[in-house]
């Protein structure tokens, strides 16, 4: 007992250093303001937050992280499913070809969009061939939503391709047995007992689109402030570490509430069964 105690204490304080301290010099900042060069507590970085400027920041990181998470979910179960009945040796295959993308860095990913959706880019280029007229996608909220399903995705591919590839094949054929068809095979039983899966997919996908700021940054050309870019500006072009931490600390809350939820509905699927009524 002793030894794996020992064996536990650089896992504490490499959290202590790395995410407690840092996480409570936040909340600090947070509910501090600086006068005649003293720290001193106030809730006026919070009533900063209720003005009606920086709703439409967080409506538009909201919006943009939720309907990415959407469209990944759209795209991203069939391409785990596909997956999943590929057959065995070339399972593993198919999922480095899907994450090979990954493997190059963030930004370098996000810079290949701007050659591909600029004025003169490869899809005008392409569209020009066959007479069509230029496209402006580049600087737009459809830009940075493409760039957020791009990035995005494999954390939905992922989670939703294990549990799928766990489930057992004799539930399904068990279901077809009774008499059920593909579409009721898959509401039934597939989809019910996939939803670990989709719910961590969900959280993979809308924690990192909601805090993202490079990807709006260099999509989007600096025109849609969302959530990530306000804390980034406080930070490092106008020095209010105390706002940005309340930003911050905003943010935090809401990801957190978003895992609740997502967590009851993981638990009321895990209560049910997986579904299996017909």
């Amino acid at each position: 007992m002793k030894r794996k105690s020992i064996l536990a204490y650089p896992y504490i304080i490499w959290s202590a250093l790395f995410i407690v301290i840092p996480l409570i010099l936040v909340v600090f900042f947070s509910f501090t303001i600086e006068v005649d060069g003293k720290k001193i507590l106030s809730m006026a970085n919070y009533k900063e937050l209720m003005d009606p400027i920086y709703f439409k920041v967080f409506f538009r990181s909201i919006m943009l992280a939720g309907l990415s998470t959407l469209i990944c979910l759209i795209v991203g179960y069939p391409v785990a499913y596909i997956i999943t009945k590929a057959p065995i040796s070339k399972r593993g295959t198919l999922i480095l070809l899907f994450i090979l993308p990954m493997w190059m860095n963030f930004l370098l990913r996000t810079y290949a969009w701007i050659t591909i959706l600029g004025k003169n880019g490869l899809l005008n280029s392409f569209l020009g061939f066959f007479g069509v007229e230029p496209v402006s996608i580049l600087y737009t909220n459809g830009a940075i939503l493409l760039g957020m399903v791009y990035n995005f995705l494999p954390f939905m591919v992922l989670p939703i391709y294990t549990s799928l590839s766990k489930m057992d094949v004799d539930l399904t054929n068990a279901a077809r047995d009774l008499g059920a068809n593909s579409l009721q095979v898959f509401t039934k039983v597939t989809f019910p007992l996939s939803l670990p899966g989709v719910i961590s997919g969900i959280t993979m996908v809308f924690m990192p689109a909601v805090t993202t700021f490079a990807i709006s940054r260099l999509l989007g050309g600096g025109k849609f402030m969302l959530l990530g870019d306000l804390i980034e500006q406080q930070f490092t072009v106008v020095g209010d570490w105390n706002f940005g931490s309340a930003v911050s600390i905003f943010m935090m809350i809401v990801i957190l509430i978003s895992m609740a939820v997502m967590s009851k509905f993981e638990d009321e699927s895990d209560k049910e069964g997986g579904g299996l009524l017909f």
